[in-house]
């Protein structure tokens, strides 16, 4: 009999982690060997642990979970990344398999098919939520460009364009500039509202 698959679980909700550690402990060819609440835990606790699937959430303190794919990326080339998120949206899909993740699924993906995923992601294969799949296609491409990103971002959390500007080492016509681009392409009025819009479609 083949040895299990060894998983980690990262989400900041420590009842997700336990929720989905439960549920993928009833397979008997899976097995949770480390659990993190913070993206930036995660390299290294899948290094002790040998983990083979990381089962990654988007929104976390210290890093977010696209930028965890990047790193195991790089560090664990053989670790494979499952994102499984809330925030299923098309902006999101296109970013993490970008940065490499082999597999993106909604919290709600029922546990025998959670479970088959992280076989199949285990087993060099791609998942993608079907749904995921098809609004990315009809939503297109991420139009905005990596300062335009950058400046809203900044522009969440409200603030002056000065202060936006010295956040993002910009000079202030330029941060204007950005904005304006910004706010054409997500076909709103102001820039709290463009920011809105892009940190819903999960282009930021």
């Amino acid at each position: 009999m083949s040895e299990p698959v060894k998983i980690l679980l990262a989400d900041d909700q420590a009842l997700v982690r336990g929720a989905l550690a439960a549920l993928l402990g009833l397979e008997h060819d899976l097995e949770v060997v480390a659990e993190v609440g913070r993206g930036d835990e995660v390299v290294a606790a899948a290094r002790r642990s040998g983990a083979q699937v990381c089962l990654l959430d988007i929104e976390m303190p210290g890093a977010d979970g696209i930028e965890v794919v990047g790193a195991l990326r790089r560090e664990l080339p053989g670790c494979r990344s499952l994102i499984v998120t809330t925030f299923g949206r098309p902006g999101y899909l296109r970013r993490a398999l970008e940065a490499g993740a082999a597999g993106f699924v909604v919290k709600d993906t029922p546990a025998r098919q959670l479970a088959e995923a992280v076989r199949r992601v285990h087993a060099g294969l791609r998942v993608v939520d079907p749904e995921l799949a098809a609004e990315s296609l009809v939503e297109g491409l991420n139009p905005l460009t990596e300062r335009e990103r950058d400046v809203l971002r900044v522009a969440l959390s409200g603030g002056t364009v000065a202060a936006i500007a010295s956040r993002v080492h910009l000079s202030a016509g330029t941060v204007r500039n950005h904005l304006s681009s910004a706010i054409g392409k997500t076909g709103t009025a102001t820039r709290a509202e463009a920011a809105r819009i892009a940190h819903e479609r999960g282009w930021l």
